[in-house]
């Protein structure tokens, strides 16, 4: 499994609410996310269908995932709008998101969901969102940077992660508590440095 793909299924498995849903990453590169979930009972509204609000999850976290991909992973939807076109009867929801558009602050991405039933993808939803970054202020960068200074040893070593354009530095402890210990500017595709 590729490195970019392996942290997009540990961000989604640090969401409680995807873990609720039983959603799955199952691609992940720049501008470009599939998620899926697998229908059960509990999922579905009393007609039978899945729930409209499952589906409008799917989609906007498959929206959230895109826009990370290109900005970093500090986002958050900022809106999106989504379209029922018909019942979502099947085995499987498949939410497929894009990145249309993408400037240093935000980016807009379109999502087609799927229902698998009888073999086949049938189109039971299409989305449109803007996911914006997120930082920190001044005071707060300076803050974190101080913090950062103090520290004697992390306990695991340091992990640098590049994302398009933006490099991001953070400390990674074994209680799973990350700090971000600042940001250069580096120019060269998306990858994982490993660790340093």
């Amino acid at each position: 499994m590729d490195d970019f793909l392996q942290l997009g299924k540990q961000a989604l498995a640090s969401q409680p609410f995807s873990a609720l849903v039983g959603a799955e990453l199952t691609g992940f590169s720049q501008g470009r996310v599939e998620l899926t979930i697998s229908i059960t009972p509990q999922l579905k509204q009393q007609h039978g269908f899945v729930h409209g609000g499952v589906i409008s999850y799917a989609a906007d976290n498959a929206l959230t995932f895109a826009g990370g991909s290109v900005l970093g992973p500090a986002v958050v939807t900022s809106e999106y709008k989504i379209n029922y076109l018909r019942p979502a009867m099947g085995t499987v929801l498949i939410a497929r998101a894009t990145v249309i558009h993408s400037s240093k602050t935000q980016a807009v991405c379109r999502c087609d969901v799927f229902v698998v039933g009888d073999g086949k993808e049938n189109l039971c939803a299409v989305s449109q969102g803007t996911i914006a970054r997120i930082g920190q202020s001044s005071e707060t960068q300076a803050y974190t940077n101080a913090a950062a200074d103090t520290i004697l040893e992390p306990l695991e070593p340091v992990m640098s992660v590049i994302w398009p354009n933006r490099r991001r530095d953070w400390a990674v402890f074994k209680d799973e508590s990350v700090l971000n210990i600042g940001h250069s500017l580096e120019n060269g595709p998306a990858f994982l440095d490993g660790l340093i």
